[in-house]
């Protein structure tokens, strides 16, 4: 039978720790965290705890016991410990989903040998659209024809909006297994994703159409904090810190601009869900979390990784897309976005983000049709308009570069 108030986290990093373990933690869950990265699990069983500094007005230091933690690499134990689960959550980053799905599948057959009318409810814990339809998709090719998915496997799309910065090399010296993060608790899930109770944990917040706000986090959330560290990066490339460059009023104005024409385009998509006053609210409180001096978030966490923020399925060219259909407004949009071609922002240590290095070796020696062709995957004759607009602009904001 399944272990009492147990929660199963596959992967124990900043996501998974400060906020799905912090938020189960409070309701007295037993916390189990999957995890290939030896030290972390190691330091886990050893300490039986961990901490959560929470940058807002005030600091305040949480510390969160009755943890434990498997290695990803002892695919038994993996199974074993799934098998017994209440309820479990992935929070292992998009690009390694495909990696940790057959373990968990290993672990849905031990349990339908063990309890075979016991469902379990997989919270995804990642920012994604259509997250449940690909964990389906993959966890079905791992598991018999005849599995009973529909009956015994929930799939519970999230929309994470707590944010998490770098820490210093310095202080992750200092222990292992603390993280930082800001105040915000609310985790958004599908309430019709789940297959058993929702459990009651305070933080949880149950939506019937998820798709809404998971639309809401990658186009207003992830597009204006990114355009923030684009715009921010391309007017003060010295600057540090995401709260600096929102210092200057053209940056903030410019990000609200672009976060405004992205819920204009929400609001008509989804009426039913969120007005557009309560949208515009949703900014406001935004603008003001990006500004969190004691966060210390970076302008380079923020805009690195370009391949996968400027990819055809991610906030830019994803609303802009939405944006066409509807017959609006995106020029805001496209200016972020080209922005990003500019962005060439380094660490602490003054190292780019490595595929970042990439991205603009091959823009230097293939040029920008090529990045708009295979990572935006701008059609040359159905989308030519946009791609002589985004030459234009781009030639336009190098002069001034």
């Amino acid at each position: 039978m399944p272990e009492n108030r147990s929660i199963v986290i596959y992967g124990a990093g900043k996501i998974g720790r400060s906020f799905i373990g912090q938020l189960f933690s409070r309701s007295d869950y037993e916390l189990v965290f999957i995890d290939i990265d030896q030290v972390i699990v190691e330091a886990l069983n050893k300490r039986k705890s961990y901490s959560i500094i929470i940058k807002g007005g005030r600091e305040e230091h949480i510390l969160v016991t009755n943890v434990r933690a498997i290695s990803g690499l002892d695919e038994g134990k993996v199974a074993e410990t799934i098998s017994k689960a209440s309820i479990m959550a992935v929070a292992v980053g998009k690009n390694a989903l495909k990696m940790v799905i057959p373990s968990i599948a290993k672990g849905l057959k031990l349990r339908f040998d063990k309890t075979p009318d016991q469902a379990l409810d997989i919270i995804i814990a990642e920012n994604m659209r259509n997250a449940a339809e690909y964990f389906r998709k993959y966890l079905s090719e791992c598991l018999p024809v005849d599995y009973p998915f529909k009956k015994l496997v929930g799939l519970v799309e999230t929309s994470i909006g707590k944010m998490v910065p770098i820490m210093k090399k310095n202080d992750m010296e200092k222990d292992s297994l603390m993280v930082y993060a800001e105040p915000y608790n609310t985790l958004i899930l599908d309430r019709n994703g789940f297959r058993c109770p929702i459990p009651v944990v305070e933080g949880l917040a149950p939506k019937n159409k998820i798709k809404a706000w998971v639309d809401r986090k990658a186009f207003i959330h992830n597009l204006g904090h990114t355009a923030v560290a684009y715009y921010g990066f391309y007017k003060f490339p010295r600057a540090i810190y995401i709260y600096e460059v929102l210092e200057d009023q053209n940056v903030y104005s410019f990000a609200h601009s672009v976060m405004h024409q992205a819920a204009e385009v929400l609001q008509v998509i989804y009426p039913d869900d969120y007005s557009l006053q309560e949208l515009e609210e949703h900014i406001d409180d935004l603008l003001e979390r990006f500004q969190n001096k004691a966060l210390q978030d970076t302008v380079f966490r923020v805009g690195r990784d370009l391949y996968r923020k400027l990819c055809f399925d991610d906030r830019f060219v994803s609303i802009i897309r939405l944006a066409i259909q509807q017959g609006m407004a995106y020029n805001n949009i496209l200016k972020a976005m080209v922005y990003g071609l500019f962005f060439r922002c380094s660490d602490e240590y003054g190292k780019q983000f490595p595929s970042d290095i990439d991205f603009f070796d091959n823009f230097d020696k293939k040029g920008l049709d090529h990045i708009l062709k295979t990572v935006c995957m701008f059609d040359p004759n159905i989308d030519l308009h946009l791609i002589k607009t985004i030459n234009k602009l781009y030639v336009d904001l190098r002069l001034n570069f």
